[in-house]
């Protein structure tokens, strides 16, 4: 399977979100789940129950005309968290919707001396159907986390939960 540009890491290790839930399940202790998707995604969308929530961008209410959407800027605390939570050997999984912003994560967190850091490259949310054909053409329904026939929730567990600063 060829993986869009946007989806790929420096560091070069990736699952889909069924081999993620499998590896988390195969040693909890050791492996963690990291959701990089803004607060309000992972509330209002839902999550894997046992993923930490650090965002690693922030909703910005600047519209983007060119792209069609509203931007992002960088949250400033997400290495301060990662660092609070993680050490550089442990295995963690991060996801965000669709893959772009966690390989962005990863990225980050391996220039800051994280090791084995796996990019969940369908997220959460998974891809667009893209099939013209389909009803569920422009929906997030084609693979990820929500569609992989794993758990997840709308329950919130505050321990997992770094809410960004505001300033």
């Amino acid at each position: 399977m060829k993986l869009a540009k946007e989806k790929q890491t420096t560091l070069g290790l990736y699952v889909n979100s069924k081999e993620a839930y499998e590896l988390w399940k195969s040693n909890p202790d050791k492996v963690k789940i990291l959701d990089v998707r803004t607060l309000d995604e992972y509330i209002l969308i839902g999550h894997a129950p046992m993923a930490y929530n650090v965002p690693a961008f922030l909703q910005t209410y600047e519209w983007d005309a060119e792209k069609n959407s509203f931007n992002y800027k960088l949250n400033e605390d997400f290495m301060t968290h990662i660092k609070d939570l993680f050490e550089p050997e442990d295995t963690i999984l991060v996801t965000c919707r669709s893959g772009g912003r966690s390989a962005l994560a990863v990225n980050a967190m391996a220039g800051a001396g994280f090791k084995k850091v796996y990019n969940i490259t369908d997220g959460f949310e998974g891809d667009l159907v893209d099939d013209p054909e389909s009803l569920y053409r422009g929906k997030r329904v084609k693979n990820g986390w929500k569609n992989a026939g794993v758990p997840w929730t709308y329950k919130i567990d505050y321990d997992l939960v770094r809410v960004p600063q505001t300033k």
